[in-house]
């Protein structure tokens, strides 16, 4: 059977009218030379600053160097394979990694490829990981917050959502425990977490890992891991990646938290590659252009207003320092781009405190802008009753005679930091912290000895989680304290003090839930049952024996009066002084 030519042509025609071809431009250069991450390519005529170039292998580049006659990229990744003369090809984009709900639990590289074992993300979009940062007209106002669930942060330095709060301070010091207390306590909340290790050994980025599974946080979080062994270009790189993968959940209206762990790290790896790109060195042999480094990374934190989707993205970024030393370059640099600090002080850190916050130092732009009405109304004074018993501190080591005033102002202070202390891992909710503040500032602790203070605390709130559950849940749902509220208060606090076995404190009825169902149960009891709740009164006794024991404890001398009694020679020359002083 023969085939006609017109059967042919028509076969043609039908294919011609079909086809679709496109024009791909590229520009094909080579290798010259390979060294410490950085490729010279020549012939590259049309490429573009921050290009993503394609190299052998499935190995790509970025463009940063676009000099005369050679461009200088910086390799992700592995470059042994790359050899002089091999063929590099411009793609015509910039650098992207996926980006969306499939990256959520999931621990990746910064070029969004998985790492732990859990089979490819099926991500369907992509961002570019620089991009501009929102302009001013489409921000709004930062004014809710980011609960920490750090009792000292959330009192003292609030954090807003949108802002961007540093968190500096040496090594060891507790800054990646108050990341990771952040994100544990965003479980059951709006907020999507994206924590971003910069520099770290693997075996911290997988305690990490394994400290956000067993708290249940990895199902709102997305961890990007640029570990030490990895290059440089990848450390460089890895901020940006977390940041364009917490924007994409703020374009859709939703409230993200991106934790850059830490920026000194990347800041030496982007020193790296540009002594490597031969640019000139400036201070501390960083690059010019150090600075904005950062800040077009922080910069993308932001609120948006209603008309841009009303998401937002809030920057924690951490920077490292040196023998406490906030005026180097690097820590200056981020301080004044950020919305405030979180110092956390070595010393503090050494003498027990958790967290080691240095509230004199420590300061957030936003204030109570970022605070819910119920923290502000019980911890207006804490920040400042703080720094003045820091100070009175400093002055009692050398005064061997203190007014009274002074005396209950450091006894008071010693107690508020004691009633500070937190351990990691432990997020406490927020009205839980307004619950125990509102005790430590109103003086309901003057008469609990110091070294009881967190048994106090511990003990005070089982007690409102057991007895007076609907108090808590009043001012979590209310998050603001009107006088009913700071009455019942008042009164679980007196009776949790009968309890303790604090003097001069007497067992209260709570009067918000006089009002709800409890009462009628005791109505309804027949007398037996009221002869048995009776009996109930001798367990007092052996509560009755509970000041024993706080007398015990007030009968030790406290540090302050060591510190009385070694440096003043007479104990008491108070009485005669007075008079005279009249």
């Amino acid at each position: 059977m023969g085939i006609s030519t017109k059967e042919i042509s028509e076969v043609i025609k039908e294919r011609l009218k079909n086809f679709e071809a496109s024009l791909v431009s590229t520009d094909v250069g080579r290798i010259v030379a390979t060294s410490d991450g950085i490729a010279q390519i020549y012939g590259l005529q049309n490429a573009m600053a921050g290009e993503l170039l394609e190299f052998p292998h499935e190995t790509y580049g970025l463009a940063l160097n676009l000099e005369e006659d050679q461009v200088r990229a910086v390799i992700l990744g592995d470059y042994g394979h790359l050899h002089e003369g091999d063929e590099v090809r411009t793609t015509g984009r910039l650098l992207e990694v996926p980006v969306g709900e499939a990256l959520i639990g999931r621990v990746v590289n910064p070029l969004g490829q998985p790492l732990d074992g859990k089979g490819p993300i099926k991500a369907t979009k992509t961002m570019p990981i620089e991009r501009i940062a929102p302009g001013v007209i489409t921000r709004k106002r930062v004014d809710s917050p980011v609960q920490t669930g750090i009792k000292a942060i959330d009192a003292m330095i609030p954090i807003g959502r949108g802002q961007r709060e540093l968190i500096i301070g040496d090594r060891f010091t507790g800054k990646t425990t108050v990341l990771l207390d952040t994100i544990i306590n965003q479980k059951g909340k709006d907020l999507t977490c994206v924590y971003v290790a910069i520099g770290q050994n693997a075996a911290s980025i997988a305690r990490a890992t394994a400290t956000l599974e067993e708290n249940g946080a990895m199902d709102y979080t997305i961890i990007v891991a640029a570990t030490a062994s990895d290059a440089a270009s990848l450390n460089f790189i890895a901020p940006y990646a977390g940041c364009a993968m917490g924007e994409y959940f703020m374009e859709q209206g939703k409230e993200a938290l991106c934790c850059y762990d830490d920026l000194t790290k990347q800041a030496w790896a982007y020193r790296e590659l540009s002594l490597n790109l031969r640019r000139p060195p400036g201070r501390e042999a960083y690059p010019g252009d150090v600075f904005y480094l950062h800040s077009r990374l922080l910069e993308r934190a932001a609120k948006m207003n209603e008309a841009h989707g009303g998401g937002s993205l809030t920057a924690l970024p951490v920077i490292e320092t040196q023998a406490n030393d906030v005026s180097a370059f690097i820590p200056t640099n981020v301080i004044s781009i950020t919305d405030g600090q979180i110092y956390l002080q070595s010393d503090l850190f050494n003498a027990g405190q958790r967290p080691a916050l240095n509230v004199g130092i420590s300061v957030s732009r936003v204030g109570g802008d970022a605070q819910t009405k119920a923290m502000r109304q019980v911890a207006g004074q804490l920040r400042l009753d703080l720094a003045q018993y820091r100070e009175l501190a400093a002055f009692a080591q050398f005064a061997s005679d203190l007014d009274t005033q002074t005396r209950s102002q450091l006894e008071r202070g010693a107690r508020l930091t004691e009633l500070l202390k937190q351990d990691k891992y432990q997020p406490v909710a927020l009205a839980e912290q307004v619950a125990v503040i509102y005790a430590g500032t109103q003086g309901f602790l003057d008469k609990v000895p110091v070294a009881r203070v967190r048994e106090w605390e511990a003990g005070y709130v089982r007690f409102l989680k057991s007895e007076r559950p609907d108090l808590l849940a009043a001012i979590e749902k209310q998050k603001a304290l009107d006088d009913s509220l700071f009455e019942r208060l008042k009164a679980a606090i007196s009776t949790f003090n009968h309890q303790f076995g604090v003097e001069g404190y007497k067992d209260m009825p709570d009067s918000g839930a006089a009002a709800t169902p409890p009462p009628a149960p005791p109505k309804s009891q027949p007398p037996a049952a009221r002869a048995e709740t009776r009996p109930q009164a001798p367990p007092k006794a052996p509560k009755a024996q509970a000041p024993k024991k706080a007398e015990s404890e007030d009968d030790r001398p406290s540090q302050l009066d060591q510190i009385r009694a070694a440096i003043s020679d007479e104990p008491k020359p108070k009485k005669p002084r007075e008079p005279k002083a009249n």
